[in-house]
């Protein structure tokens, strides 16, 4: 049996606050053994996601004091728990945002993991991907597509899975007009997954490298403004409580908006007749299921989508996120092990 590492290297929050501030602090720290349900995985890639900026700066208060974060993991496994049989030493995985729930109270009976009360998340209640191994319930990784780089997997853990479900939540009719406000990576892969099951997709950001994206990977429209064509559907991406009516309002009768975001600013008050009247409905998405990575993994297999990729060695995981903080970032930024 091959020696395990004694220790490794990780990005931890020492002290949430704006990326300016430094909030993390690369240490090294103890490996420890998997448990029987566990893997212990060596990092080999690790996506860079809105929600890893949220907990650094402090939008989300930590859970545990310095927490490595990072939860769009793929890495290989160096060891084992002695009950897991789905996994062997030199496979392949992918550890995502769900990183574990109670399996016994009326959400996780019914399909509704998600909600679980006691759902754990990796990067948030146990170490993450900023990291060279991490250890993750086996029972919660996944087995990645062939023929994607770790780079280009990477992302599909997380920006991929959770538009996959939003996508779900906004409801969206065959053939419909989709909005998608905000053009980061989630929404440059959800873009992607509609338009090749035959929407019409129209993106509202800021950024004009995020504009050109979207009309390279078949938006029918890019701007600034909402679209001037009534939508059935839409999907707040970026963290900006302001933007709720603005796409609520643009929504034809019967439209459903799916906000995406863990975090969002404050939303200003909504005008019944103009925002919600009509049956025109607002929804949140939380976590996904493991159903909705395994449809969302089988699914991209199939369609292939293209992942924008932005690649960083992990020794620069504080740039990264400054990148992405600042708007520097088009597509996804993902952190390489060298």
């Amino acid at each position: 049996m091959a020696r395990l590492p004694s220790v490794t290297s990780a990005w931890v929050v020492e002290r949430p606050g704006p990326i300016a501030s430094a909030p993390l602090r690369l240490v090294e720290r103890e490996v420890r053994e998997p448990g029987p349900y566990e893997l212990l995985a060596r990092v080999r890639a690790c996506g860079v996601c809105r929600t890893d900026l949220h907990l650094a700066e402090g939008d989300l208060a930590p859970r545990r004091t310095h927490c490595a974060p990072g939860h769009e993991v793929v890495g290989e496994v160096v060891a084992r728990g002695t009950t897991v049989q789905d996994f062997r030493v030199g496979d392949r995985l992918g550890a995502a945002w769900l990183a574990g729930t109670c399996g016994q109270c009326r959400f996780c009976r019914t399909g509704r993991e998600n909600l679980c009360p006691d759902s754990r998340y990796t990067g948030w209640d146990i170490d993450g991907g900023f990291a060279g191994h991490v250890v993750v319930d086996a029972r919660f990784a996944y087995r990645l597509p062939e023929g994607w780089s770790d780079e280009e997997a990477a992302p599909l853990l997380c920006a991929g899975i959770i538009g996959y479900r939003a996508l779900r939540r906004a409801d969206l009719p065959p053939g419909g007009r989709l909005g998608i406000y905000g053009f980061g990576a989630s929404a440059h892969l959800t873009a992607q997954l509609a338009v090749a099951r035959g929407a019409e997709v129209h993106v509202v950001t800021r950024s004009p490298a995020a504009r050109r994206l979207a009309l390279e990977l078949g938006a029918a429209s890019a701007g600034t403004d909402a679209p001037d064509v009534p939508l059935d559907s839409a999907i707040l991406f970026a963290p900006a409580g302001e933007l709720v009516p603005v796409a609520l309002a643009a929504l034809d009768r019967g439209g459903t908006l799916a906000i995406a975001g863990i975090h969002l600013s404050t939303v200003p008050p909504l005008v019944y007749d103009r925002h919600l009247f009509q049956e025109r409905t607002v929804r949140s998405v939380t976590a996904n299921t493991r159903e909705d990575g395994r449809a969302y993994l089988t699914e991209v297999t199939r369609l292939r989508p293209a992942v924008r990729v932005t690649s960083y060695p992990m020794r620069l995981a504080d740039r990264a996120l400054g990148d992405l903080a600042a708007g520097r970032i088009t597509g996804v930024a993902v952190l390489v092990a060298r």
